[in-house]
């Protein structure tokens, strides 16, 4: 695991709704109050979307930025489960869902840690992006191919992906 990770970083500026380790201790305490004991650390390259959280040594806390990307919560809860079983790479494990609250209006997500290195800090090189195409081809070919799992259906969630190109219409 590259250590680099877990520096500390400014949290200040993550959204309007103040998301930072303090928030998600307070949060972790009063929902999840089996895991309040263990140290919690902000990951060192955040996206846009989600701020995460290592929580102890086997799990993190994803929380969403803004409302957009919280309806989502609900949906990776539901669908990762299903999806595990028909993939041969690991995917991300809901272990729980946070309920909005008064310091925080969003569901938010505990997940199963993957160990492993986030692109953002790989040095790639032609060979290493040729495994990189071959894998990721492998996932795609496995996601397409399941059968039985309906994904999402169209909604404000994913951006009314899948529906008739009518809804973008004004």
């Amino acid at each position: 695991m590259d250590k680099n990770m877990f520096q500390k970083i400014d949290e200040s500026e993550f959204s309007e709704h103040h998301i930072n380790t303090d928030l998600v201790k307070k949060l972790i305490s009063v929902q999840f109050s089996e895991y309040a004991h263990l140290p919690i650390e902000s990951v060192r390259k955040q996206g846009h979307d989600n701020r995460t959280y290592r929580l102890g040594n086997d799990m993190l806390v994803r929380m969403p930025s803004a409302e957009y990307y919280a309806l989502k919560v609900p949906k990776e809860q539901e669908l990762l489960p299903l999806l595990k079983p028909y993939l041969s790479v690991d995917i991300p494990v809901p272990i729980k869902m946070g309920n909005p609250s008064h310091d925080y209006p969003f569901n938010f997500s505990i997940y199963k840690w993957l160990e492993g290195t986030s692109a953002n800090f790989l040095k790639l090189n032609d060979k290493s992006l040729e495994s990189i195409a071959i894998q990721l081809a492998k996932f795609l070919k496995e996601l397409h191919g399941i059968v039985g799992i309906d994904g999402p259906s169209p909604g404000k969630h994913n951006g009314w992906g899948g529906d008739h190109v009518s809804v973008y219409d004004e």
